[in-house]
């Protein structure tokens, strides 16, 4: 009996998976809880298991192919079962298939002539923009060797677009179908961005009106290239037009001084050194924005339509930038019970959930149920910067780095470390006298740090 795997959902928002990496290939055993592939999701790259025992006869998914939650991507043989039986008979439809590269690059052949101009009275009034022309005889002809995919190549050939201004996003830069629908999008934006064509008609009642078309000012010049949105980078961008869309947004900003939280976080470094800890200020924080919020139960809530939300759980999530070569883009990892745990065990667990954000990625349930997000921008120098909401929070606070200045402090001109944060804030659920009281009772335990670790 053939054991088919398919694109399991690795996160709430999941519809598709783009296959990064195999760790198996055609004829290796593998058992269950064994890690089979690398799975980028719309939210991180995830390791991606085996269910059950088998021995691998057929790896239909290629790696660089975006196939749809529950798609066939693979296919096991039971124990004495022949790999090519159940490879046969798990064939893939070309549903399955339609975004997988060919095993041999398409040839782009040049068409056997002049395409016949249509009548300027059938012409759109509106000019196709400049990124997405049609393949010209010499164009065609010039990238005869393109690698493209069949199913890619049908697409644009729809579409009167020309391949050789898209950018390759599979394997050895082969043309897919994601790149193909993404510049057909780009195509439908650019045209809707383009004012109406001005339309001059002659007073001859014999003369043809000419349509005069507008120059697109999106056209690509030479260096210029496109490159298609990964699943993570569509849904950051889905998400975040929908926060600043859907939510009222407004800001609250405030200072902080930080001498005494660096002098105490420096103490107890010192006194941690021989157990290998290290807190850093935003374990401090979390703890601190935590306190806060079981002080304040409005911002531990969510906005529910005709009714407000109370959460039971204090769950802070932290925000983690993600390196250049896992795609970029970022990831919300949540601390559970946050007022509840001691800055040591913040502290190891935001190490473990970051380390593991930006090598193997995290599962579902440590991105989820934050109920206010934290975003740290400190370490890149940044002193002061506005967040976006993370649905379905009502606030969210942006901390820029301690900088040292001149201050006040008991009517003297010192030198101090002082601190911006900002909350953006959903005025559904918290109004801004709300936000004040909430920031003076995070200002106290800044400024008091010692009541961060009872």
């Amino acid at each position: 009996m053939t054991i088919p795997i398919t694109m399991p959902r690795l996160s709430d928002t999941m519809e598709q998976g783009t296959v990064i990496k195999w760790h198996v290939q055609q004829g290796d055993a593998v058992s269950s809880g064994d890690t089979i592939a690398d799975v980028e999701t719309d939210k991180a790259t995830m390791e991606m298991q085996a269910f059950d025992d088998g021995t691998v006869a057929e790896i239909i998914s290629k790696e660089g192919d975006t196939v749809d939650v529950g798609a066939t991507i693979a296919v096991l043989a039971e124990e004495g079962e022949e790999s090519s039986t159940a490879a046969k008979a798990e064939a893939p439809t070309e549903t399955d298939t339609q975004d997988a590269p060919a095993e041999q690059p398409e040839v782009i052949e040049a068409p056997s002539a002049e395409p016949t101009p249509e009548p300027v009275a059938e012409q759109s009034a509106v000019s196709q923009p400049a990124a997405t022309p049609a393949a010209s005889p010499a164009s065609a002809a010039g990238h005869e060797h393109m690698r493209v995919t069949p199913v890619a190549r049908r697409i644009a050939d729809d579409n009167n677009l020309d391949l050789s201004l898209i950018h390759g996003s599979g394997p050895q830069g082969r043309i897919i179908k994601r790149d193909v629908l993404q510049a057909i999008e780009s195509s439908k934006e650019n045209q809707a961005a383009v004012p109406p064509a001005a339309i001059v008609t002659s007073d001859k009642p014999t003369e043809m009106a000419q349509v005069v078309t507008p120059v697109s000012t999106t056209a690509l010049v030479a260096g210029d290239h496109t490159a298609a949105l990964t699943p993570m980078r569509q849904t950051i961008a889905r998400r975040l037009v929908e926060s600043k869309t859907t939510i009222p947004h407004y800001q609250v900003t405030m200072k902080f001084n930080m001498d005494p939280l660096l002098e105490l976080r420096k103490s107890l470094n010192d006194q941690l050194a021989h157990h290998e800890v290290k807190l850093s200020v935003n374990d401090f924080l979390v703890r601190g924005c935590a306190l806060a919020m079981a002080d304040h139960p409005d911002f531990n809530a969510s906005f529910g339509g005709d009714h407000i939300l109370y959460h039971g759980q204090v769950n802070i999530g932290v925000a983690i930038s993600l390196p250049a070569e896992k795609g970029g883009g970022l990831v919300v990892a949540t601390i559970r019970d946050a007022d509840l745990k001691s800055l040591r065990l913040i502290s190891a667990e935001t190490k473990v959930l970051a380390e593991k954000a930006r090598t193997r990625g995290l599962t579902v349930e440590e991105m989820s149920d934050a109920t206010f997000t934290l975003s740290n921008l400190g370490m890149f120098g940044v002193e002061h910067f506005t967040a976006i909401i993370n649905p379905p929070n009502s606030a969210i606070l942006a901390v820029g780095a301690s900088v040292q200045l001149p201050v006040v402090r008991d009517g003297q001109v010192v030198v101090g470390h002082e601190m911006q944060g900002t909350l953006s804030l959903d005025h559904r659920v918290i109004d801004g006298a709300m936000a004040a009281q909430y920031l003076q009772t995070l200002k106290e335990l800044i400024e008091t740090p010692t009541m961060l670790l009872v």
